[in-house]
């Protein structure tokens, strides 16, 4: 994508449909007179004298506990440099964003117009009372270290900068897992520092609390190598300066074992590397581009362990890794700090994490068969789910035993528990599937890209590199939209009532024709259906030239239904097709089937769903935990509609009984682990989270998710088809452009799936 483009979509991102990225939501009831007397007056006035009572009580009745300030003057604004506060304000509600999506902690930021340090102190102290923690960003060195240090001595809650510490804290673990596989000790081996800000210097003293010498540090700025006999030296430099009679990079990279940049793209040779002691470990961290191409430093040290800040590389150093989970344990248990201790607490967490078996959900978001601790995987994935379950325990701990606590936790097992409730309430899984998609891109069928947010949607995924569309539709129409949406990709284009498309057509017309010549299809019937698109494009994947396809947009379901199933027709050992969609819910992704297909399935078919929805659910990471559901709970009712529930789920026993599915249950008690806990103990779901609905028909289920969708805001990613031989999805009708570039995502997956299930039967057959 150009710069122009991506200037563009950002611009759109952050204007529409309403300016900004976070909002304010409220957490109580208010529909009722009664409701708004207890928001505010009068009632609000029994909380405000209970804190006057009791200080301690603004944490029992109001949001501080869980409120974080994000706080900058917009003076080192990420590569932007001194912007200014009203500049910098999108970075810091991307910072909010952050804090929300990973870890649950609101956050609002905060935007000062001031370069005076002691006016920037006396204003965060002055607003300290709002908040149960500050997070300092993006304010410029050396007064950074001045501002945390006076906040930190002056406020007695949390303040963390994390330019410094986020990158150190990260690096640190990384290091220390870098050098076990290295065979070395922190104690012993030489560090170069590429760049003296804040950042260069909290990883430095982070190191050396971990064991690494001064003696053995060589840190440089723009000017070269700091000495000790340089005239004027800062305070923060001056610790770190060297007696050793050097000047360049070149020349402290010598018998080096660790390289940690964070200043400039491509400062380091190969002729550098080379230099370096055996098993060098270079974490090159200058963002976007770092300090040596991955690939070159590759090619030119195999004994290499590398690390970037690339999300498109192994051992990406990525802050999202630390500080959301880092607040979250420290307001967890009302931390005064952020101390020495809980950031060590923090590193060896994220270290010891790497090494433990990786979750399947993430082997699955990054596209690989097993993830394991080595070379290429010495830090946990952004993705991991493990992260907010085990990184706050791990601050918490650190912050009781260090005496920093107010509210020490005593049951951890619940408050992991907690915690991971906390996580359930992102569009994680949307972030999965374009990852997983990008792992290995396939040719996807626009079935209906002469339509303008058909079009635009492929242009996405094009651009995000998710898939190669193929568009198929009016060629004149395409192109006029692609010169309106400045979308000039070299993409194919595929009219199927072009002359140019003859002989595929006629192609297609046999390989139909001799397909369904047995159910009254005409030879002229087949020539004919091949100019409509969708048996055009379903023939595309059928014949292998595209492997996947998406439609439906323009047109009701049943009309592009019925070419699918007669094209593509349905998997061995399929009785009946179905579809499941993923509901982004506030408890997390829910699997709804079947939404678009059976209108009134059987017992076998109903359980056939199930069977398929697990295996959708395990390709996306995720145990099922099936409710078949009826209005009846458990032989309750002896009505045939209710029987046929109770029937399926015997069959499912019979036929899956390590799916954890039961019923028939109604939808309550199916979603109410305590209701059902204490009603339906002998219940396979007793004590369970369900993750997915079975529905007893049709129009339950699409009712249900239509309501979801509307009524709560919940994002839907479907309907996906099961059973089908080949990886084709039908979209609903009117579609958003988000849900058609999930959906393509969807396809992309579904065609992997399949590939890699063709590639194990064909390796199994040798």
């Amino acid at each position: 994508m150009s710069k122009q483009k991506i200037r563009r979509e950002a611009l759109v991102y952050h204007a529409k449909p309403q300016p900004g990225k976070i909002k304010i939501v409220p957490t109580k009831p208010y529909a009722t007179q009664r409701d708004l007397a207890l928001a505010y007056s009068p009632g609000v006035a029994a909380p405000c004298l209970e804190i006057e009572k009791d200080p301690k009580n603004v944490y029992k009745y109001t949001t501080k506990g869980n409120l974080v300030a994000v706080i900058t003057n917009g003076t080192a604004v990420l590569g932007l440099g001194d912007i200014g506060p009203m500049a910098a304000k999108p970075v810091m509600e991307g910072k909010s964003l952050l804090f929300k999506i990973f870890a649950d902690i609101d956050s609002i930021d905060i935007e000062l117009d001031t370069k005076d340090i002691e006016t920037f102190i006396q204003t965060v102290k002055t607003i300290a009372p709002t908040f149960g923690g500050i997070n300092l960003e993006d304010i410029k060195a050396p007064e950074a270290f001045e501002i945390e240090q006076r906040l930190k001595e002056e406020l007695d809650i949390p303040v963390m900068h994390d330019d410094q510490h986020g990158t150190a804290i990260i690096s640190a673990a990384a290091l220390l897992n870098a050098l076990d596989l290295a065979e070395k000790k922190i104690s012993e081996v030489r560090i170069v520092i590429s760049g003296a800000g804040a950042a260069a210097v909290s990883c430095t003293k982070l190191y050396k609390a971990f064991g690494a010498k001064a003696e053995n540090i060589v840190m440089l700025d723009s000017k070269g190598v700091i000495r000790k006999d340089r005239e004027n030296l800062s305070p923060s430099k001056a610790e770190f300066a060297s007696d050793r009679k050097i000047d360049t990079l070149e020349q402290a990279m010598e018998n080096a074992d660790v390289f940690v940049g964070l200043s400039i793209a491509d400062i380091v040779t190969p002729a550098m590397l080379k230099s370096m002691a055996a098993n060098p470990i270079v974490f090159a961290m200058a963002n976007p581009d770092p300090e040596i191409a991955y690939d070159l430093a590759l090619d030119t040290r195999e004994d290499i362990i590398m690390a970037t800040g690339r999300s498109d590389h192994p051992n990406q150093v990525n802050n999202v890794l630390g500080f959301p989970f880092i607040f979250r344990g420290a307001l967890d248990v009302r931390a005064t700090k952020i101390n020495e201790a809980m950031k060590m607490a923090a590193v060896k967490a994220l270290a010891d994490l790497a090494k433990e078996p990786v979750p399947e959900q993430v082997n699955i978001a990054y596209g690989e068969t097993r993830l394991t601790f080595g070379r290429e995987y010495i830090i946990p994935k952004p993705f991991d789910p493990r992260l907010i379950s085990e990184i706050p325990p791990a601050i918490a701990k650190a912050a009781m035993e260090s005496g920093v606590a107010k509210e020490p936790i005593e049951d951890w097992e619940k408050y992991k528990e907690a915690l991971m409730l906390r996580s359930g309430n992102d569009n994680k899984i949307v972030r999965l599937l374009h990852t997983r998609a990008k792992m290995k891109a396939k040719r996807i069928v626009f079935a209906e890209a002469d339509h303008l947010d058909v079009l635009k949607a492929a242009q996405i995924v094009h651009e995000e590199g998710i898939a190669i569309p193929i568009l198929l539709g009016n060629r004149a129409i395409i192109e006029e939209l692609k010169e309106e949406i400045e979308f000039d990709a070299p993409l194919d284009i595929v009219d199927p009532t072009e002359l140019a498309s003859k002989e595929r057509r006629e192609a297609y017309t046999l390989a139909y024709w001799e397909q369904r010549r047995r159910t009254g299809v005409t030879k002229y019937q087949a020539a004919i259906k091949m100019r409509e698109r969708n048996y055009f494009g379903a023939m595309m994947v059928l014949s292998g030239d595209a492997d996947g396809m998406i439609s439906g947009y323009s047109r009701a379901y049943p009309t592009v239904v019925k070419p699918i199933l007669e094209v593509i027709g349905r998997a061995n050992n399929v009785k009946r097709v179905a579809t499941t969609n993923i509901m982004i819910t506030e408890r997390g992704p829910m699997f709804l089937s079947d939404t678009s297909i059976n209108i009134d399935p059987t017992a076998a078919t109903i359980a056939e769903t199930a069977q398929m929805t697990a295996n959708v659910a395990k390709t996306f990471g995720f145990e099922t935990v099936a409710a078949l559901l009826s209005y009846a709970n458990f032989g309750s009712s002896a009505h045939p509609h209710a029987n046929k529930v109770k029937e399926a789920v015997k069959i499912l026993h019979t036929e899956s009984p390590d799916i954890i599915a039961d019923g028939e249950v109604q939808m309550d008690f199916a979603l109410n682990k305590v209701l059902h806990q204490e009603k339906f103990p002998f219940s396979k779901l007793a004590g369970k989270k369900v993750n997915t609905l079975i529905f007893p028909n049709l129009e339950s289920a699409n009712i249900t998710y239509k309501l979801l969708k509307e009524l709560n805001g919940a994002d839907s990613i479907g309907p996906i088809m099961m059973g089908l031989r080949k990886s084709v999805h039908i979209l609903q009708l009117g579609a958003s452009v988000d849900e058609i570039v999930n959906m393509a995502a969807v396809a992309v997956i579904d065609a992997q799936e399949r590939e890699k299930r063709k590639r194990a039967r064909t390796e199994n057959s040798k």
